[in-house]
């Protein structure tokens, strides 16, 4: 069974309830007292709670952070500078749809490597992602970049999907 890690796009607190959800990324464009009122839910809950801002996690002490790092040119050094502060916080990092750039993110080593997958090319992800698995040991995350994607045919670690996509699937 995959392991799903939502985006809250929208406030609200519903997918909470969800016995099948451990972790859910927070947008950092959601109103604080939200925010906060959303991670000290999830907190009492045991489920983890990223956003997608190094800034808002830190302000709000979640439990870790999603950066992106696609369009970097020099990853070692984006790396450490966006990463710097956030010790013992969870660490997932967006990479191109590239070996070389999934290599260079992996030595990094961040909590969990993020694919981007769109229906158009999703084959090419896919095979990437199948790559990584079967030579890597840091986790893996495929992240419905549209609306229709078929998540189900990745083998990685975890599927990031947002709220709507979520709750317009049947894994509720």
């Amino acid at each position: 069974m995959q392991n799903f890690i939502v985006k809250i796009t929208k406030p609200d607190d519903s997918l909470l309830d969800d016995n099948t959800l451990q972790c859910f990324i927070l947008s950092s464009a959601l109103d604080d007292k939200f925010i906060n009122f959303f991670a000290d839910k999830a907190k009492n809950l045991d489920k983890l709670v990223l956003t997608d801002n190094v800034e808002s996690c830190l302000k709000h002490n979640l439990d870790g952070v999603m950066i992106d790092l696609s369009k970097s040119e020099n990853i070692a050094v984006d790396y450490k500078q966006q990463t710097a502060g956030l010790k013992k916080k969870f660490i997932g990092v967006i990479c191109r749809n590239r070996r070389h750039e999934a290599m260079l993110i992996s030595e990094c080593e961040p909590d969990f490597v993020i694919f981007k997958a769109w229906k158009d090319g999703i084959e090419k992800v896919k095979d990437l992602t199948d790559w990584y698995v079967e030579f890597f040991l840091i986790q893996s995350a495929v992240m419905a970049a549209e609306d229709g994607v078929d998540t189900s045919l990745f083998k990685t670690d975890f599927i990031i999907i947002n709220d709507e996509q979520y709750k317009n699937s049947n894994h509720q």
